[in-house]
């Protein structure tokens, strides 16, 4: 028989030894006699794992349709990549007193990409615990494994989401009928977002496909970063659409049927984004934002945000990699932007800033 000699045990034998009770002791004496499971002892539950019918969610899709400002929010870190979410409720905060209807948490300008799957569905509870009764909040559950989608999707709405964010099956991509029944995976647990951006996935989420699984009651639209013909072909059939591209928003919401946008831009000027998305057609303030817009994406997102949030002095200046900030040149730029749209039309109180390199902490490891 095999030992583990550094511990002096047998495979197969116990190292207690509890006494047997004497026969003659009645079933009484032997109870209080023997040894007692501890109150925390885990109880089996038969109806674990809890599947797909079983989560309950109060929002309707109808709830989800009629948002119009929905803030991609992101994700700010402490010096050891930890979640900062001193910040974060900061953050939350600024877009509810600045008119934001929605948060999208996770997504890929919260960098749900580089959070566990504990993380991420600890900072979905959060969000819905402390800011749920004021702002909608929907977690980003979407991957690329039909499997995992189920089971964070399940989650979420267990921690109160009040919808999920889907994107469709990214690297390991499927067909189009694989979409199809990846999306019919996971609508029936309550109101869902579909999420279409080729750019990052290499996919495009076809019409054929939307407009199948737009029968389930609880799709409540898409976010479409294709372009404002592809949102005004939805639109026109009565599917519900955010824009996904900040410069593309305001034509899409005044002129192609767009009900709103879920926004990167709004992390930094939420008041001006819900005068965009609610104030009427305003070709002016349009053209205002789109020098800062353009900023933002001219490296891929999160990276021009996170760099602006910082020098913003709302965030600390702490980056998960791969994330780096932008060079210094694009710092300077960025000051430059914020003067000309005017300070106070920016998150926070502090006096925007020039950072160095050395002031930004990258974090491989947390």
């Amino acid at each position: 028989m095999a030992t583990l000699g550094s511990y002096g045990v047998r495979l197969g034998e116990s190292t207690h030894r509890f006494p047997r009770p004497n026969r003659g002791d009645n079933y009484k004496s032997r109870r209080n006699a023997k040894w007692r499971s501890p109150q925390a002892a885990v109880i089996p539950n038969f109806h674990l794992p809890m599947r797909s019918f079983e989560v309950k969610n109060r929002t309707s899709s109808e709830d989800i349709k009629s948002l119009r400002l929905i803030t991609a929010i992101k994700t700010p870190y402490l010096p050891d990549g930890r979640f900062d979410l001193e910040a974060y409720d900061g953050l939350v905060n600024m877009q509810i007193e600045n008119g934001a209807e929605g948060v999208i948490v996770g997504g890929t300008t919260g960098e749900g990409q580089l959070m566990s799957w504990d993380e991420h569905i600890m900072l979905i509870g959060h969000t819905v615990n402390c800011f749920g009764g004021s702002i909608k909040v929907i977690g980003n559950t979407g991957s690329n494994s039909t499997r995992e989608a189920i089971h964070a999707t399940e989650q979420g709405f267990a921690v109160g989401m009040h919808a999920a964010l889907h994107i469709n099956p990214y690297y390991g991509k499927t067909s189009l009928e694989g979409l199809i029944s990846h999306f019919d995976s996971v609508l029936p647990m309550g109101p869902t977002i579909i999420y279409n951006v080729p750019s990052r996935t290499g996919q495009d989420i076809p019409p054929r496909v939307i407009n199948t699984v737009a029968q389930s009651p609880n799709l409540a639209g898409v976010k479409e970063c294709v372009g404002n013909d592809r949102i005004e072909q939805y639109t026109d059939n009565g599917i519900v659409v955010w824009s996904g591209n900040d410069d593309q928003c305001h034509d899409a919401r005044w002129s192609h049927g767009a009900t709103g946008v879920i926004s990167v831009t709004s992390n930094l000027i939420p008041g001006l984004m819900r005068e965009l998305m609610f104030g009427g057609k305003n070709p002016s303030l349009n053209v205002k934002l789109l020098p800062l817009i353009e900023w933002l994406f001219e490296e891929p997102n999160p990276i021009g945000l996170n760099t602006a949030l910082a020098q913003l002095g709302v965030v600390r200046p702490v980056f998960r990699l791969p994330y780096v900030p932008l060079p210094l040149a694009k710092r300077v730029e960025f000051v430059n932007l914020v003067r000309q749209i005017g300070r106070q039309n920016f998150v926070g109180e502090k006096d925007v800033q020039v950072l160095n390199d050395d002031d930004f902490i990258l974090v491989g490891r947390y």
